[in-house]
């Protein structure tokens, strides 16, 4: 008998990319000829034809009036894995750098304001009640860090649910490392020793709340042999950095808008929002 082999029929489909679909736009749109108009007269200085008869604006593409084309690309500036939700003026410093249309941001900031996860996950900024601890001048990056959590996040499959975040206080940069709230000290100490001192070297003075395990013995012991300086806020002031407070709040905001997108996978695009976090 004749052998049956088994096959799959896959159906491909090719799309173009966003700047082939803003030029065929462009090529459809019958106010095209009222621009070249323009520009032959000197009335609109700022745009040009390239070679191709593309129109720009200075040195960024120019996206004709399509809302479903202008929607997708606010949508992989805004909700891509590589961008996290950033807010409307982020949003828009990142895309006038390559786009332009009239009322631009405008356009995103109805779009940043309508975004339902946006609006579960920021938060509004009051003003602090009382002084804050001043803490010395910075000289140099990663000799002065801050250490904080992020708890209450969805468990993953692997078991974590809360985040460490460490913070640069000199360029802002950011570390975010899934935790489990049963971890022990020592269970931190060798993660800070493998994702942090073997990168950046021992820290000189670190930054942290008055929790409890950044109090415990084990941990003092562990930075008084390194050569590092343990900085706790007080009871009367708890926030000792106002600007680290204020980073906090951000990733806060990026790692919840994360938990909601990915739910019980956002220890798998942690790496991600590390370096959406980082690149802004």
């Amino acid at each position: 008998m004749p052998t049956v082999l088994e096959a799959e029929l896959y159906n491909l489909t090719i799309e173009p990319t966003k700047k082939d679909q803003i030029i065929a736009v462009q090529k459809k749109d019958k106010g095209m000829a009222h621009i070249r108009d323009g520009i032959n007269e000197k009335k609109k200085a700022c745009f040009r034809f390239d070679k191709e008869g593309v129109l720009w604006f200075k040195n960024r593409l120019v996206v004709r009036k399509d809302m479903e084309l202008r929607k997708k690309i606010l949508d992989e500036a805004h909700t891509s894995m590589f961008t996290m939700h950033p807010g409307s003026n982020k949003m828009y410093q990142d895309l006038k750098q390559k786009f332009w249309w009239t009322r631009m941001k405008r356009e995103i900031a109805k779009y940043v304001s309508e975004c339902d996860v946006c609006q579960r996950v920021k938060a509004d900024h009051l003003k602090p009640a009382g002084l804050l601890q001043p803490l010395a001048v910075l000289a140099w990056k990663w000799e002065d860090i801050h250490m904080d959590f992020i708890v209450g996040l969805p468990r993953t499959l692997k078991g974590y649910d809360s985040i460490w975040v460490i913070i640069d206080r000199f360029t802002k940069s950011a570390h975010f490392i899934p935790v489990k709230t049963i971890y022990h000290a020592k269970t931190y100490a060798e993660l800070y020793i493998a994702r942090i001192v073997s990168l950046h070297g021992v820290p000189q003075t670190i930054t942290s709340d008055r929790g409890s395990l950044f109090v415990s013995r084990f941990w003092k012991h562990l930075q008084t042999a390194l050569g590092t300086n343990l900085i706790h806020s007080s009871a009367y002031h708890p926030q000792t950095s106002g600007q680290v407070e204020r980073v906090n709040q951000i990733l806060e905001d990026m790692l919840r808008a994360c938990a909601l997108t990915y739910s019980t996978k956002w220890d798998e695009c942690l790496p991600l929002a590390e370096f959406a976090y980082n690149n802004s």
